[in-house]
């Protein structure tokens, strides 16, 4: 019995890190993603200012970053994180490839989001003399912003699941968790306590993001 408590005690620390992660990787991941997704926006083919030598160029790399695979980013990213956070293991080393894993899906979804705005009203903020910069501060950007939230939602939903995969090779929090004690000391209950304790994660996130973003729809 006290050997059960004493490793289920370790739950706390393990959700805490999977929460600082996902966190951090999801502010960075917004920071970078969603103004790649407005340019990418702006420069497709129905965009403010159509460019579509640079939409195709940016598209493609988006979509070639949002297929591979996390750990395989994860690997190729160990010289880097070592050199900006001094180590390849633990929480904060795991935060710079979760952050470029999401990044890219982040933008892909913000894109969607604004190609989704109803075209009758750029063509008022047109007609009304506004400047593609007024256009995007005063016009895509509020009107769009419930599509973001929720599209930054499963964003931080699907980097649970991400950082998870990293504990796989030492990146810490619940996932380490359920590798080092669950699976490899053959310890079931760990694992599906900490499997538990994700998904009730994951379905905070969700229950948040909706709710901010129903917030923000009703306020219209």
């Amino acid at each position: 019995m006290n050997r059960v408590w004493g490793v289920l005690a370790l739950l706390p620390q393990a959700a805490l890190e999977t929460i600082q992660m996902t966190f951090c990787s999801t502010a960075v991941a917004a920071v970078l993603g969603f103004p790649l997704g407005m340019v990418l926006y702006c420069s497709s083919p129905a965009g403010l200012s159509p460019q579509p030598v640079l939409y195709k160029i940016l598209s493609r790399i988006v979509s070639l970053l949002r297929f591979l695979p996390f750990i395989m980013l994860m690997i190729l990213v160990i010289p880097l994180s070592r050199l900006i956070v001094g180590t390849s293991i633990g929480p904060a080393a795991v935060i710079l490839p979760l952050s470029l894993a999401a990044a890219p899906f982040a933008a892909r979804i913000s894109e969607e989001a604004l190609q989704g705005l109803d075209g009758g009203v750029l063509l008022a903020a047109r007609a009304a003399g506004s400047t593609n910069f007024q256009i995007i501060f005063k016009v895509l950007i509020p009107e769009t912003l419930p599509s973001l939230i929720s599209g930054l939602t499963l964003t931080a939903v699907n980097l649970i699941g991400y950082s998870a995969a990293a504990g796989a090779i030492g990146g810490g929090g619940l996932g380490a968790l359920a590798i080092n004690y669950g699976y490899y000391r053959f310890r079931t209950d760990v694992a599906v306590a900490a499997a538990i304790v994700i998904l009730a994660l994951a379905a905070l996130v969700r229950f948040a993001g909706t709710a901010a973003s129903r917030a923000l729809l009703s306020k219209r």
